[in-house]
């Protein structure tokens, strides 16, 4: 099969390239540095003529209110471009329980982002994930003033990129689901507990102080970045990721 993975440069769009053409198929990534760009349109029909399946890891900019605009004028262009050129399969990436955080921005523009695939013209697939393990050091630098960490008990349940990236890949290369599937990591963790685990594998000086006022995870009610009932759970914990 043919693959245009759109973002296909970033952390999940190049692990992404890499198994699929590793299966046997032809995974070609596109982004600003290839001279595609899904605000403007430029290079979109170029990229997608002739695959089989698109995947879109693109990302917002920002997280702020003007991350909405950027998913509705990105999917509706690579939307339109996939329809003309007569693609079966259209895959991207969004958050376990991104429609429970109604406060944040960036996670109801990400539900706009589905909502928009849904009502599309191409069979499609929706991965949701959980926080990823990698952005728990950017997690904990939001919150950091001097020698200290304020960190809300958000659960969260980190995911590998590595983990992310084999299901996305193998759900690309799968029959369309018209649906969603849910993937998370092995363990739930307060995410104050995820920054004492992780001042404790790598010290750099800083305390974690358990304050729920703290950062954008304060606007998360109860478990709902956690995965339900028949999602996948992923391999990897964050311990042995940390190590």
């Amino acid at each position: 099969m043919k693959f245009a993975v759109i973002g296909g440069t970033g952390l999940i769009g190049s692990q992404v390239v890499k198994k699929l053409n590793a299966a046997g198929h032809e995974a070609v990534p596109h982004s600003p540095s290839t001279g595609v760009d899904v605000i403007t349109g430029q290079g979109v029909e170029e990229a997608v003529a002739g695959a089989d399946c698109i995947v879109n890891l693109t990302n917002s900019p920002t997280f702020d209110d003007a991350s909405p605009a950027f998913f509705q004028t990105s999917m509706d262009n690579l939307l339109a471009a996939g329809h003309k050129a007569g693609v079966g399969h259209f895959v991207i990436l969004s958050i376990v329980g991104a429609d429970q955080v109604p406060d944040l921005a960036y996670y109801r523009a990400k539900v706009l982002q589905e909502d928009i695939l849904k009502a599309g013209p191409i069979p499609y697939s929706i991965v949701h994930a959980t926080q990823f393990m990698e952005f728990i050091n950017a997690f904990m630098s939001w919150t950091t003033e001097g020698d200290t960490v304020r960190l809300p008990t958000t659960p969260l349940q980190p995911i590998a990129a590595q983990d992310v990236s084999d299901t996305v890949a193998e759900v690309a290369a799968g029959t369309p689901l018209n649906g969603t599937l849910n993937v998370g990591g092995p363990d739930v963790h307060p995410l104050d507990e995820l920054g004492r685990i992780t001042l404790s594998a790598r010290p750099d000086g800083r305390t974690v102080i358990t304050d729920d006022t703290a950062g954008m995870f304060a606007a998360v009610h109860g478990d709902v970045l956690t995965t339900k009932g028949d999602a996948r759970i992923a391999p990897t914990h964050y311990t042995d990721w940390l190590t």
